[in-house]
């Protein structure tokens, strides 16, 4: 209960933001509830009045009054749900934004450990569930409050006793109701889970579709999504029909006090302490009195579903930044290219150690090697360099000064970085380049895809520089997707460099034209680089052999062949692999 009072607290944070617009539905719902309460006693006035009297002169007058004030109710609500309508989006479009912005300020091994899909089922699905409940059941909780008060304030007015009497279900109802929403809310909360889920799990089937066909696994993975697409819909199942119990429960309770307050008024009408229109009047009221439970009840799935998506959107936005509590940091503008590592140690959250005591220094404009066998540390290196990992011993410096007291966005800044896995977003080809420089024009984005060697290929294409890349750049090869990756780097004219292992997994000849192109982007720059071909860093200043997390070996291609050590052993295979 506790943990559902919190978030309907955060969620009312963003609705104040809509106050005003907020305050003019508040004010409809007052009128419209205020038409609606006019209605029963308008017909017990007509009845006691005009009907039972047999005075039909103003029986006319007062009909078309209450045809004139349901005519209202109805114009008022429509009016109420076109500015409810307005609020809900203007809130669920501030909550989804500031999900999203808070995502890209999480720190990568947060997404290291997270499936995609279930990310995107926290900014879709839990998003549009808020947005179906603040649609349908804001303006029925707001109504129902106004309705319950008006309604009892007009049966205390019209007959104490048989309000007294209306009041005797009222326990019961609370009792069974918070049963049922105690288990409700757990079914949905599983719904919502299996949910992204499954969405993971298509986001990761799709992506690797190729793989999946290529190893004939399409029966397997049909298998799997089955049984997933069944997990959630049992789950589905139970909350739907534990939160449909509700509505058929309020409404036997419903039947069952307006009987009771049928058969007692009845008898004081009978007894003369109490009119037929008093009774009548009273009855809609009751009506009135059980009716906004009953849509509650009714509704009480969206309300449940949208509480669940509202617990998982702020538990995402509730895990702290990369920002959040550090210090203020210096501005990084301009560096000259010194890096050093003082015995740096790091390890993971659980514990496991991925470098111990590192400690090298690159001088501006040299060229650092890493080699070694996978799960070594070389990516661990490279990633604290950009502080998208943060160290436990040690330090490391750029230009004298510890990085930790930099802007961790200026220093980015100040990094180009070619990763193994080109990675393009959609849109054109000069819009991705472009992103290296957001203020580029289109000569230097042209003039940066020459350097990269990118151009020729670029002037081949029908619409040149304004081709449209789909997702991650499927419609180019793996080779042209690097060399735009380049030519990005290149145009952001970067301090440092990081390259990651950017001719792995390309052809010889693409290989030779993205070597041409990494020659251009190393002029000048103090730059890492990653690489398992050792004919691409035999001419870096310094190669580090990183073996458990440690350097094992040191120096120029020469020397290490010299000392006929394991980075010897490993030239050697490779030259064995390729003869």
């Amino acid at each position: 209960m506790n943990h559902t009072l919190s978030t309907l607290k955060k969620l009312g944070t963003y609705l104040v933001q809509q106050r005003a617009r907020l305050i003019t539905v508040i004010i409809l719902t007052v009128a419209a509830a205020g038409l609606t309460l006019a209605g029963p006693y308008l017909l017990g006035t007509a009845l006691d009045d005009y009907i039972i009297a047999k005075k039909y002169d103003g029986l006319l007058q007062i009909c078309l009054l209450m045809l004139g004030v349901y005519a209202a109710g109805s114009l008022v609500g429509w009016l109420q749900a076109f500015f409810l309508a307005d609020v809900s989006q203007r809130t669920v479009w501030s909550l989804r934004n500031n999900l999203f912005i808070h995502l890209q300020k999480l720190p990568i091994p947060f997404f290291a450990g997270k499936n995609h899909g279930e990310l995107m089922s926290r900014t879709t699905n839990d998003i549009d569930n808020v947005t179906n409940t603040l649609n349908q059941s804001l303006i029925q909780i707001i109504s129902s409050v106004i309705m319950l008060i008006g309604s009892f304030s007009m049966m205390l007015f019209l007959n104490v006793w048989l309000t007294l009497v209306a009041l005797v279900v009222i326990p019961l109802i609370v009792f069974v109701s918070k049963r049922i929403a105690r288990v409700t809310k757990r079914q949905f909360q599983g719904q919502q889970q299996e949910l992204g889920g499954l969405n993971s799990f298509i986001e990761e089937t799709v992506s690797g579709q190729k793989v999946v066909a290529l190893f004939h696994q399409e029966e397997r993975m049909a298998e799997r999504f089955s049984e997933a697409n069944a997990k959630l819909k049992k789950v589905g199942i139970k909350a739907q029909i534990y939160s449909g119990t509700m509505g058929p429960f309020m409404n036997m309770f419903g039947h069952i006090s307006y009987l009771i307050i049928a058969g007692v008024g009845g008898w004081l009408a009978v007894h003369d302490q109490a009119t037929v229109g008093v009774i009548i009047s009273f009855l809609g009221y009751s009506r009135q009195f059980s009716g906004p439970l009953n849509e509650v009840a009714n509704q009480y799935n969206m309300i449940q579903s949208g509480i669940a998506g509202a617990e998982r959107v702020f538990e995402m936005m509730d895990i702290p930044s990369e920002y959040d509590g550090a210090e203020r940091a210096s501005e990084v503008e301009t560096l000259a290219g010194k890096v050093e590592f003082r015995n740096v140690g790091f390890a993971y959250k659980d514990g496991t150690a991925a470098l111990r005591n590192i400690s090298f220094t690159a001088k501006p404009g040299e060229t650092i090697a890493l080699v070694g066998p996978t799960g070594a540390g070389k990516t661990t290196i490279i990633n604290l360099i950009g502080r998208f990992f943060e160290i436990n011993d040690g330090q490391i410096l750029i230009d004298d000064e510890d990085i930790r007291a930099m802007d961790k966005n200026s220093l980015r800044s100040q990094l180009g970085i070619v990763l193994q896995d080109a990675h393009l977003f959609s849109g054109t080809i000069r819009e991705n380049i472009r992103y290296g420089k957001l203020e580029a024009t289109d000569e230097e984005v042209e003039t940066a895809a020459v350097q990269a060697n990118a151009h020729s290929f670029i002037a081949k294409l029908p619409q040149g520089y304004d081709t449209e890349l789909t997702a991650e750049g499927g419609n180019v090869s793996h080779g042209q997707r690097q060399l735009l990756t380049i030519a990005r780097a290149i145009l952001g004219d970067p301090s440092l460099l990081i390259l990651d292992e950017a001719t792995s997994s390309v052809d010889t000849l693409a290989e030779l034209q993205i070597q041409e192109a990494m020659k251009k982007l190393l002029s000048g720059r103090t730059s890492f680089v990653i690489a398992h071909r050792l004919s691409t860093i035999r001419h870096a200043d310094t190669i580090l052999f990183i073996k458990d997390g440690e350097i094992a070996e040191r120096g120029s291609h020469e020397e290490l062949l010299a000392s006929r050590g394991l980075y010897y052993q490993l030239h050697g295979h490779q030259f064995l692999q390729n003869a």
